[in-house]
């Protein structure tokens, strides 16, 4: 079975994703650490992130693995554990998803990885292109001031010196460029199970998810 989430950023899909994976022993693929971990190697690299061609070559060209671990699933990238970087290169990641050439070649592995078994798979095209005949779809959203408070507190958790009003017009950005990107443009797929996260808990959201799950499940059974 593959389990598509998709949604905004913040709207809370990875930590969703990962804590149902969990419950049901599904594998867990975060897509969005993928963009990112090519927006980050490229960085390293040196290259210029608006030259689509040599991007999309390092997205070809990269050797990534998702690592479970004790402390939660580690990304890996050429060797090297890119986890602590990744999160820091998010409007980049944003520029390198628009380009065609890394999106085929990512969505390419994406779908190889969902094809090894059941996988609960999140990311803001999964529902829509890398597999619009997933079994379930969910879009998960949330307000956007709601979405920039959570960025605003998970930053400050890390120590980072942030200014609230500045996260929540990032956020708005965000949620601009990736609605109306040329390329996988984010939006609801067709039969996706809207949630809306605002002012809902994490185990409210999972308890939903594990509902549909078990109901779906229960009119597949001969």
């Amino acid at each position: 079975m593959i389990i598509a989430i998709d949604g905004p950023a913040g709207s809370g899909k990875s930590t969703v994703a990962k804590l149902l994976a969990s419950r049901l022993n599904f594998t867990h693929i975060e897509t969005g650490s993928m963009y990112r971990a090519v927006a980050w190697k490229a960085q390293k690299l040196g290259l210029d992130l608006s030259d689509a061609e040599r991007v999309a070559e390092t997205a070809k060209n990269l050797d990534l693995h998702f690592i479970p671990g004790p402390d939660g699933q580690k990304v890996r990238v050429d060797g090297e554990d890119a986890s602590p970087y990744l999160k820091s290169v998010s409007q980049a990641a944003a520029q390198v998803a628009g380009y065609a050439g890394v999106r085929e070649i990512l969505v390419a592995r994406q779908r190889l990885m969902g094809a090894e078994g059941d996988s609960v798979m999140e990311g803001r095209d999964i529902g829509t292109d890398v597999f619009p005949n997933a079994e379930i779809k969910f879009f998960m959203d949330a307000d956007p001031v709601e979405r920039g408070h959570r960025r605003y507190e998970e930053l400050k958790a890390q120590g980072r010196d942030v200014d609230l009003d500045h996260i929540i017009e990032q956020v708005k950005k965000r949620d601009h460029e990736d609605r109306n990107r040329a390329v996988s443009p984010l939006r609801q797929a067709d039969g996706a199970i809207l949630i809306d996260t605002t002012k809902r808990t994490i185990e409210q959201v999972v308890e939903e998810m594990l509902e549909r799950v078990q109901s779906y499940s229960a009119t597949k059974i001969p």
